[in-house]
């Protein structure tokens, strides 16, 4: 085996141990941005914004899809072990699709047009995405789970919207109102800060793999 072989092969194996310790990294830094939830005014106060999907949108622009679901995987599962379910991991599965729903069709997006306008397209159609399928997951998923989990009927999850926004009736308007909205206003969040600090810090991560 030549030497050149040795040393491409060499440079393979550091990338790829550095791209783990990455993937890590973030997972982790994720997982401590989950601790900080802001209540919001519009829904219930089970709806709380985190910003935990900031690194792994910045590990899907710098690594790419594949690597960005790892963390949000890695995220999710750490999340699982420190704190544990009251859903027997439905939450816990229903949280990472809604989550690869926002920053999957980013980094596809950005990947295809590695241009600042790619970036913002793409995180303006993983915001649209992820707010479907959110609304999708909760009405039929998400809502229907806690309500078994926390022993309480459907009506009472709508009245706890109720509360808080009188048009709030029923399960329809309760995805309207209160699911849709906050998945679309975190997507906007995470997204302006992502694009705010990711050409500052994405020298770290050497985008070439």
């Amino acid at each position: 085996m030549s030497t050149e072989v040795i040393k491409r092969a060499n440079t393979k194996a550091r990338g790829r141990v550095r791209k783990m310790a990455q993937v890590g990294m973030l997972a982790a830094i994720a997982v401590v941005l989950m601790l900080f939830e802001i209540p919001l005014p519009f829904a219930p106060s089970f709806y709380e914004i985190d910003f935990s999907e900031v690194p792994v949108m910045v590990g899907c622009f710098a690594m790419g899809p594949v690597a960005g679901a790892a963390i949000e995987l890695i995220k999710i599962l750490l999340n699982f072990a420190i704190n544990g379910t009251t859903t027997a991991g439905v939450g816990e599965i229903a949280n990472f699709l809604i989550g690869c729903s926002l920053v999957v069709p980013a980094a596809l997006i950005y990947r295809w047009k590695r241009t600042r306008t790619g970036a913002i397209l793409g995180m303006a159609v993983g915001t649209l995405f992820m707010t479907i399928v959110g609304c999708f997951l909760n009405a039929f998923v998400l809502l229907p789970t806690y309500a078994v989990a926390f022993g309480m009927p459907i009506d009472a999850l709508v009245g706890m919207g109720t509360a808080v926004n009188g048009n709030i009736t029923n399960l329809t308007t309760f995805v309207i109102f209160a699911v849709a909205p906050f998945n679309l206003l975190k997507g906007v969040l995470v997204s302006l800060i992502v694009f705010l600090i990711y050409k500052k810090i994405s020298p770290v991560f050497k985008m070439n793999y």
